[in-house]
């Protein structure tokens, strides 16, 4: 895809609507220096310098559309306890409509915390309980959408295993946006059986892929086109989920596009420097979903979420991409050319 096209793709993205769905959380990064080890075990002590926080889980697939367009909105679960409070001020803060997000007295909300040393993880700390939504609370949800369904122009379910997506509320909400001729996009979590019948893109990684479809794992081939067991893979899930397409990242080597009624597309990776891995799913549905709002193809909106995720796994911490950098991405590939 040549720059021109994708600007013409781009410059559709401020209006458009996406409301996200899915797990919430607060990701906490503590930075800091190692300079010895504990006398009290085998492990290093880090001397904290600085802490940040950032939406995470579903609230970074909002944060990562926010870049683009101007009206994102999240539905979830949050507590009301401090870090409830600290991450619905991060998405105020960003212009992201948190109204509609399921406040609950008993939920502690879900909070990551990673320890970075020398650009290095240390460990990952997590808080978190898997708790659904009540059956009062999903007829509320299901009418929250229905009642913004006619200006929304995509739904996206982001599903972390932590009880929040269900079968059920997908279910309804994926008919109410059929009937209404909205895309609906889903990133699903192998641990959490949840039925994805009838959404528009379903976007597995290639463990939860090979998972989802009852493949018994293989190594990735170097070459994915030559891949039969991914190729039996895709196709077994475009049937399994009755959905338009089914993209599947591949991590160092790009993503594979299937698509009903045609031959699947490899797109290779656009990757220079990888720093951080973490996010990288959360973009990749966010621009895959933004770009079919846009007016793109499924092969164009994989191109674009690929350069997306590209430019985020070389930033340390959840990240985003902006307009700019995916511009300057594609770009560059122009210049290699």
């Amino acid at each position: 895809m040549n720059l021109n096209r994708l600007e013409q793709i781009l410059n559709h993205a401020a209006s458009r609507r996406i409301t996200v769905i899915g797990d919430l959380m607060l990701d906490e990064f503590v930075w800091g220096k190692v300079g010895r080890i504990s006398p009290e075990a085998p492990v290093p002590v880090v001397e904290v310098t600085g802490e940040s926080f950032y939406p995470g889980g579903a609230a970074n697939v909002a944060r990562n559309l926010r870049e683009f367009i101007d009206h994102v909105s999240v539905i979830g679960m949050l507590g009301k306890d401090r870090s409830g409070r600290h991450l619905r001020e991060l998405l105020t803060a960003q212009s992201i409509d948190t109204s509609n997000a399921v406040e609950e007295g008993n939920f502690c909300t879900i909070v990551k915390t990673r320890i970075i040393a020398l650009h290095q993880q240390v460990v990952r700390v997590d808080r978190e309980r898997i708790v659904a939504p009540s059956p009062a609370q999903i007829p509320k949800i299901i009418a929250a959408v229905r009642n913004s369904i006619r200006e929304t122009d995509a739904i996206i379910f982001e599903d972390y295993g932590k009880g929040f997506v269900t079968s059920e509320l997908v279910a309804q909400i994926a008919r109410e946006a059929r009937m209404a001729g909205k895309i609906v996009a889903a990133d699903p979590n192998p641990r959490h059986s949840v039925d994805w019948r009838g959404v528009t893109v379903v976007k597995p990684n290639r463990a939860e892929a090979f998972l989802a479809a009852g493949v018994p794992w293989r190594d990735p081939d170097e070459t994915p086109t030559k891949d039969p067991h991914l190729e039996r893979t895709g196709k077994a899930l475009l049937k399994k989920w009755e959905t338009n397409y089914v993209l599947i990242t591949l991590g160092e080597h790009g993503m594979m596009l299937f698509q009903q009624n045609d031959a699947p597309h490899y797109v290779p990776t656009r990757a220079r420097q990888v720093f951080d891995v973490s996010g990288a799913g959360d973009t990749a549905i966010a621009l895959f979903t933004l770009g079919l709002v846009c007016g793109a193809t499924p092969i164009e909106a994989a191109e674009i979420a690929n350069h997306g995720s590209a430019v985020v796994v070389s930033k340390l911490g959840t990240a985003t991409v902006t307009r700019t950098e995916l511009i300057a991405s594609f770009r560059e590939d122009t210049a290699r050319e």
